[in-house]
């Protein structure tokens, strides 16, 4: 059918930096790059997923930009006209399955989140490491259907927000929760910083030891990068969808990025001196927000202060996963409401009720044995089929479209504003080869690492 007029833009350029950058910012960042760079060399570590981030980062997302832009659409009809066939939807609408499929078992660790926010507020997090390993244990026992439930609500909570709308519902909530999250990272940085022997995690994150650098780490730090910015899930091209024609693009993503890597930076600065004070190595895995922080709050912090501070941690880890939901929901409401008849209310109601259908398959899958494919959990088979194959994939189509496809003259006219600002001849050239060539070479060398493992 004919695709609906869109008009809705962000209505501030604030809007727009934390609308974006929210989406790039969430649970992967405070617990996630912790754990890769603990187990992969610290600050050697750092440094590499600094210089791909920036080399395959901000080229990455502005292709997304420039197609989501350029459509001014739904990411569907954004991606067919940048190729100028029907047949490039496709790409547009692999973005959104991989989004909504996220969001399905990514709400089953916001649901976490939440049931250990509600445990923080009533004491209930802190005590000895057998208790703290027993409640995380007993969260997951066979006849507790209480992730189910948190599961269902977090989705809930980010329904409540889309169907606001961009400006009233997505830029509003952007506004509070992004600084809100830099806010508490702050204050929980500051207090990593006054334990005992906290210089030797602020060593450990920003004194290279090259030695530790091999093959290995190079692939960790390449897929941290790829994988902390959302590249691959047309979030960005349809967040581009909402920009001015005035929106610097080049700015708005150098912007984006930094805020991406300031906050994974933020979180290692909060962990990092807490742990290494304590004796505890952060490579724990997603237990490590669940298990291990309690332990380290327990022994590091008098109980009062230690109540206070778990508190606002898993308040951190709240708000941060929110804010990602909020960027994998509109995805698919976006293309519902565009590309069909259904209303925006009734659109995300769609796409509620099918990601609440992953979210509980993946939710009762940890708890229950066989529920999964090929050994895995259902759990699993979506994380993998999502960050091993369909993001690098959504982002290497991306970037050959925007390099090889798209008129050259349509791509300028995007990167210019419409002309509002010059671009030097040479750093479209450079642009062009990184989105050509070396963008797509590190996706392809992501994915063939991806499925060794």
């Amino acid at each position: 059918m004919q695709n609906k007029a869109h008009k809705t833009t962000f209505a501030t350029r604030l809007g727009i930096i934390f609308a974006t950058a929210g989406s790039a910012v969430g649970l992967g960042n405070i617990w996630h790059f912790p754990t890769t760079c603990g187990q992969n060399g610290g600050a050697a570590f750092v440094l590499l997923y600094l210089i791909i981030t920036i080399v395959l980062g901000v080229p990455g997302m502005m292709g997304e930009f420039v197609i989501g832009r350029n459509g001014g659409k739904d990411p569907v009809y954004s991606y067919r006209k940048a190729g100028s066939k029907r047949l490039f939807g496709l790409i547009g609408m692999a973005g959104v399955l991989g989004g909504s499929l996220i969001l399905g078992f990514y709400s089953v660790v916001a649901g976490w989140c939440v049931y250990y926010l509600a445990l923080a507020l009533s004491d209930g997090v802190l005590g000895s490491p057998a208790h703290v390993t027993g409640t995380f244990g007993r969260l997951m026992a066979p006849d507790n259907y209480t992730p189910l439930i948190l599961t269902v609500v977090f989705i809930l909570l980010t329904h409540i927000i889309i169907v606001r709308g961009v400006r009233k519902g997505i830029e509003v909530a952007s506004k509070i929760m992004v600084p809100t999250l830099i806010i508490l990272l702050m204050l929980l940085i500051g207090a990593s910083l006054t334990l005992p022997g906290a210089f030797k995690g602020v060593a450990f994150l920003f004194y290279p030891d090259f030695t530790k650098l091999d093959a290995h780490v190079v692939f960790k730090a390449l897929g941290e990068a790829f994988f902390s910015l959302s590249l691959g899930t047309a979030c960005l091209c349809t967040y581009a969808s909402y920009f001015r024609e005035e929106t610097n693009l080049f700015k708005s993503t150098a912007q984006i990025a930094f805020i991406d890597m300031g906050v994974a930076l933020m979180a290692g600065l909060m962990i990092f001196p807490a742990a290494f004070s304590v004796g505890v190595q952060p490579d724990a895995g997603p237990s490590l927000v669940f298990m291990t922080m309690p332990n380290v709050f327990a022994q590091a912090f008098p109980h009062t202060v230690a109540y206070v501070i778990s508190i606002v941690f898993y308040l951190l880890l709240t708000i941060a996963a929110l804010t990602s939901t909020i960027s994998m929901h509109e995805i698919g409401t976006a293309v519902l409401s565009q590309e069909t008849p259904l209303s925006r209310g009734k659109a995300a109601c769609v796409v509620t009720l099918f990601c609440s259908v992953i979210g509980l398959l993946s939710a009762y899958s940890l708890s229950h044995d066989g529920w999964g494919l090929m050994g895995d959990t259902f759990f699993d088979n979506f994380d993998k089929l999502t960050a091993n194959i369909m993001l690098p994939c959504g982002a290497l189509c991306t970037l050959l479209v925007v390099g090889w496809v798209m008129p050259r003259k349509m791509v300028i006219r995007q990167l210019t504003s419409a002309g509002r600002y010059k671009w030097k001849r040479w750093g479209v050239e450079l642009l062009y080869v990184l989105m050509r060539f070396v963008c797509p070479i590190m996706i392809i060398c992501i994915l063939i690492d991806k499925l060794k493992n």
